[in-house]
């Protein structure tokens, strides 16, 4: 895993470099098929209501506004996991409410290498994915 602390931030927030002083990573993941381009439903943004969490400064995690769809940008497991326990730690300290994951990278978040770093991080699963409340 990278160093540093993880840093939950609103994706608009100025300290966010992406998307202002900085282009948005290219995703990490895609369907592992070459004759399938990456889904490309959902891209980071500075998009109101979006969170992003950085660890070093580098992006791991893009978080839709409401929560829903989340997209990855390692797929180091230790990395995912600091991120999703800042996540976690953003909703139980209230600066977040409650998140519904119900996407990870285009997939299912119950199919996702995510889903293990959430719930490390205390997500539930529910039958639409994954919850975490305050």
């Amino acid at each position: 895993a990278r160093g540093g602390p993880a840093v939950v931030l609103a994706a608009t927030d100025p300290a966010n470099p992406y998307g202002a002083a900085l282009p948005w990573p290219e995703r990490a993941v895609d369907s592992g098929d070459p004759a399938t381009p990456p889904a490309t439903g959902h891209r980071a943004g500075r998009k109101a209501g979006a969170l992003v969490v950085l660890i070093a400064g580098d992006l791991v995690l893009y978080v839709e506004r409401g929560g829903r769809t989340i997209l990855s940008f390692t797929d180091d497991a230790d990395t995912l996991a600091a991120a999703g326990k800042a996540l976690a730690d953003a909703v139980h300290s209230g600066a977040l409410g409650p998140i519904s994951v119900e996407r990870a990278d285009g997939e299912a978040v119950r199919s996702s290498p995510l889903r293990d770093a959430l719930t490390a991080a205390g997500f539930r699963t529910t039958p639409r994915g994954l919850r975490l409340r305050a």
